[in-house]
């Protein structure tokens, strides 16, 4: 059963101008590289997908959030992937999908199921920048295919969002739990 459940030594001076030059460092890659222009609170970001009657060797197509700029400037995605991925599921490969091409969002699909699209047959726009107009929810939708090898120890419960926004790069990261429990 295939589910959606919403939840919720050195010299004293040396070491304080190394520290200092990490401290800015630190300071101007934080305030570069964090993003905000993805909405946080979307659906996939507040419930967690998943399956009760999963088995070790099946293979799942799991989408992430689907893209939504809520800033005023567009965005090009120029990657996404799940946050640590736990034992017993590998993560085979990314791709980004329209939409239209799967007649909706697939949360959560089991490889060689007749209602799971036949992804080796779609374009995937993963290979150059998924742009996202300002104030927009993108047609594109970013998906991770993943493989059981064992019982997962744990759910999957953050994506990683790389975009470019101008002549800035960031990262953000997202909520988008996934709980696949393997029958014994």
């Amino acid at each position: 059963m295939t589910f959606f459940r919403a939840s919720r030594a050195s010299s004293t001076r040396t070491e304080g101008a190394a520290l200092l030059i990490l401290l800015l460092l630190a300071g101007c890659s934080d305030s570069q590289s964090q993003g905000k222009a993805l909405d946080t609170e979307g659906t996939q970001s507040s419930g967690t997908v998943g399956n009760t009657h999963a088995k070790t060797g099946q293979t799942w197509y799991f989408a992430l959030p689907v893209p939504r700029n809520v800033s005023s400037r567009p965005i090009e995605i120029t990657g996404a992937s799940v946050v640590d991925s736990p034992k017993g599921l590998k993560v085979v490969s990314y791709a980004a999908y329209n939409l239209q091409d799967t007649d909706g969002l697939p949360l959560l699909a089991l490889e060689g199921e007749s209602d799971t699209p036949d992804f080796a047959r779609l374009k995937n726009y993963a290979v150059s920048p998924v742009k996202v107009p300002a104030k927009k929810e993108s047609e594109m939708f970013f998906q991770a295919k993943l493989h059981i090898t064992s019982p997962p120890e744990k759910n999957i419960k953050r994506c990683r969002f790389e975009y470019r926004q101008g002549n800035e790069e960031f990262t953000q990261i997202l909520d988008c739990e996934l709980e696949l429990k393997v029958e014994q």
